[in-house]
């Protein structure tokens, strides 16, 4: 008889002590249904967990306060060695792969970003969300999704936030309750913690690829075409200013990132962003980053202070990665005094609505100007808006080239120079192809001053995409 029948058997059977009569026995009575429903289930003991914070705060108490963070390496097999002394201390049995998850989750601890570090090695995820300890979401190929990943407590989660934000000079706290901050990789990340943000601490990292997106990759998911890329170079080169409008996620500043790629290497580019997202490839690129008020309230440094500061540092290109407010009034000035070739990015729907939209920030530059005199600057500054949309499917794709031609009356001229044409779906995706139309835009005149000369194939000219 094998072991677990024979333990059945033994306590299934009457014991030897038990009375002869079992009728007899008085028992206790059971307990009344509302004391069984008061009575919760025993939590369940995580030995893992507990195991990895024991071993963890043994760690942390023998490293040295003073020991050199920036040699990772060196750290790391300190840690290591003490990982394993540790460990055989405590007599725990573990696999292999369970030993080095547990390694690996204290390393993450003590020298990264916790429980995120997984989920920012992994090169499938776009987007991490964290709404409190608890839930945590990510986005790959544009759907969302849970994972089982979880902090230990808001606590938890605040340690990280801070290793996030302080190497950056930035904070949050009740005061100042949301920041934004970008990690060493150039991710983008939104904080923002109670008492506004009820759920938790939540945090949002927009992931940069760690190898950035190329033109063939881009041409290769649908993004763009290659009668685009040439005419988006051509135009680059000839130093149109250009607007490219979306929405959030739609993909704007990779599309500014490849954009920018086209700036010649002679040329003097300044960026100017809230957090450094850009990853210009050129030699002489210099990067501002606008600067949030100090505990006291003081030493901000706005969009709009970098973009007049940056007219100071001889530039030839100007790089705004978003125009949100007031700073759309003196972009715009530059681009009409002298600066041209600059390039910024707007969040709107439409080209149309993106016009509408830089209407709106000039007037947030609190300057009363009339509403004419704001659509000339518009009209007068932009060469062309691009607009970049995020597909049902997850993909994003360049729907619309516009050029801006001037004014008629009191109305921005535009004409649309390609077009996206929605072709179906097709096992959840969607099919379409952006297609000129057939026109060929005014600026062409200045393009060609520059010696660059386009087949009229681009725009569709020859008629063989309206067969």
């Amino acid at each position: 008889m094998s072991l677990l029948k024979r333990i059945g058997k033994t306590s299934t059977s009457t014991p030897e002590f038990a009375p002869s009569n079992p009728a007899t026995t008085a028992l206790p009575p059971p307990p009344p249904d509302d004391v069984r429903r008061r009575q919760a289930p025993a939590p369940v003991r995580d030995a893992f967990g507990e195991l990895k914070t024991r071993l963890q705060q043994k760690i942390v108490a023998e490293l040295d306060p003073k020991i050199d963070l920036s040699k990772q390496e060196q750290v790391r097999r300190t840690i290591e060695e003490l990982f394993n002394n540790f460990l055989a201390q405590e007599e725990a049995v573990l696999a292999r792969p369970e030993r080095m998850r547990l390694f690996e989750d204290i390393l993450a601890e003590i020298l990264g970003f916790g429980p995120l570090e997984r989920l920012l090695q992994d090169s499938t995820i776009d987007e991490i969300m964290v709404n409190g300890p608890k839930n945590l979401y990510i986005e790959r190929r544009g759907k969302i999704e849970r994972v089982s990943a979880t902090f230990d407590s808001d606590a938890h989660v605040m340690r990280i936030v801070d290793r996030i934000v302080s190497p950056l000079g930035r904070r949050v706290d009740e005061g100042s309750p949301y920041v934004d901050a970008r990690l060493p990789d150039g991710s983008r990340v939104n904080i923002i913690i109670p008492p506004i943000a009820l759920c938790g601490p939540t945090v949002t990292i927009r992931k940069f690829a760690r190898v950035p997106f190329t033109i063939e990759d881009l041409i290769k998911r649908g993004t763009f075409t290659p009668e685009l890329v040439q005419f988006a170079q051509a135009g680059v080169e000839a130093k149109l200013n250009i607007v490219i409008s979306g929405g959030t996620g739609s993909g704007k500043t990779t599309t500014l990132n490849i954009f920018s790629s086209f700036i010649p290497e002679d040329e003097r580019i300044i960026t100017i962003e809230n957090a450094a997202e850009l990853q210009l490839r050129q030699e002489h690129v210099i990067s501002l980053e606008s600067r949030p008020p100090n505990i006291e309230g003081r030493g901000e440094v706005t969009m709009r202070d970098l973009v007049v500061n940056a007219l100071r540092m001889r530039p030839d290109r100007i790089v705004v990665g978003e125009v949100r407010a007031g700073e759309a009034l003196d972009m715009l000035q530059a681009m009409n005094t002298g600066h041209e070739g600059s390039m910024s990015t707007v969040h709107a729907n439409s080209p149309r609505d993106s016009l509408h939209r830089l209407e709106t920030m000039v007037l947030m530059a609190g300057v009363e100007l009339p509403l004419r005199a704001i659509r000339q600057q518009i009209a007068n500054a932009l060469d062309m808006v691009i607009q970049i949309e995020r597909m049902r499917d997850g993909t994003r794709k360049i729907t619309n080239v516009v050029e801006v031609q001037g004014m008629e009356g009191d109305v921005i001229v535009t004409q649309e120079l390609f077009k996206f044409e929605h072709a179906g779906v097709q096992d959840g995706r969607i099919l379409g192809k952006l297609k000129p139309t057939g026109i060929r835009p005014k600026f062409m005149e200045k393009v060609e001053a520059a010696n660059i000369f386009l087949p009229p194939e681009i725009f569709g000219m020859d008629g063989r995409y309206f067969q």
